[in-house]
């Protein structure tokens, strides 16, 4: 371990989907805790900005702009990563979609993005790294699930039938990537006030919920951050398969 574990200098880590929200604060979290940051998101303005941050904390960063379904994108971004900044030693799969319809309601073509961008973009992103990460014997791996991955939801089953999967994948390479010292795990938030559950939902519903919460609100997305973070970092070093679910007291499962 570091003398601080809870610093990445040194370290290289890659968030899909960081252009604003959850993924940004990610990020940003961990280039001013020390890490170089890949950055990616298809929303160009939006991860140029984060890009200056990183930057303006005196870390360095690659930025890809193309679609976390383009698997040989994401392919040459791990090997530009590593000429230009070295090994991947941390992956949040972050990149996401919110789509609120009825059973009913959902096309194949629904069906096929959401599965595209939470499923096999966060498994084929995970293959890319694999390969360093085995021959340095470690890395990380936090895969961003939800609630609704959890317990279910009355309305978007293609997402919380994603959502699920993306916690299946987090069992299974746990154990399978457990003998190269590759810990992965997954965070499965509940509300949290970024720009897409705004814009999808309204403020007036996100506070009509937020009532029903024990604690009142729904989280910043720093606080899950904090989660994230905390998973990448070698304070848990002996932690692997699991799932921190920061939600409030909204969902409360397990013993």
């Amino acid at each position: 371990m570091t003398d601080n574990p809870s610093r990445f200098d040194g370290k290289v880590a890659w968030i899909t989907g960081s252009g604003r929200g959850m993924g940004r604060a990610h990020a940003e979290m961990m280039a001013a805790r020390g890490a170089d940051i890949v950055l990616h998101d298809v929303l160009q303005d939006e991860v140029a900005a984060v890009a200056e941050t990183v930057r303006a904390l005196g870390r360095r960063v690659i930025v890809s702009t193309a679609s976390v379904t383009d698997l040989a994108a994401m392919r040459a971004l791990v090997g530009e990563a590593e000429r230009e900044l070295g090994s991947i030693d941390i992956l949040v799969n972050n990149a996401g979609i919110g789509q609120h319809l009825a059973f009913e309601d959902i096309t194949p073509e629904h069906f096929q993005r959401m599965f595209d961008i939470h499923v096999k973009g966060s498994f084929f992103c995970g293959q890319a790294v694999i390969p360093g990460m085995k021959a340095r014997r470690s890395g990380r791996i936090i895969n961003i699930s939800s609630t609704w991955g959890m317990v279910g939801a009355n309305t978007a089953s293609h997402y919380c039938a994603a959502k699920t999967a993306v916690l299946g994948l987090t069992k299974a390479w746990a154990k399978e990537l457990a003998p190269w010292n590759i810990l992965v795990n997954a965070v499965c938030p509940g509300g949290v006030m970024t720009e897409m559950p705004i814009r999808v939902q309204g403020m007036e519903k996100i506070r009509e919920k937020e009532k029903k919460i024990p604690l009142q609100r729904w989280a910043q997305p720093e606080e899950i951050s904090e989660a994230v973070t905390f998973f990448a970092s070698d304070e848990a070093a002996f932690i692997t398969g699991q799932v921190i679910s920061p939600n409030g007291g909204e969902v409360i499962v397990g013993y």
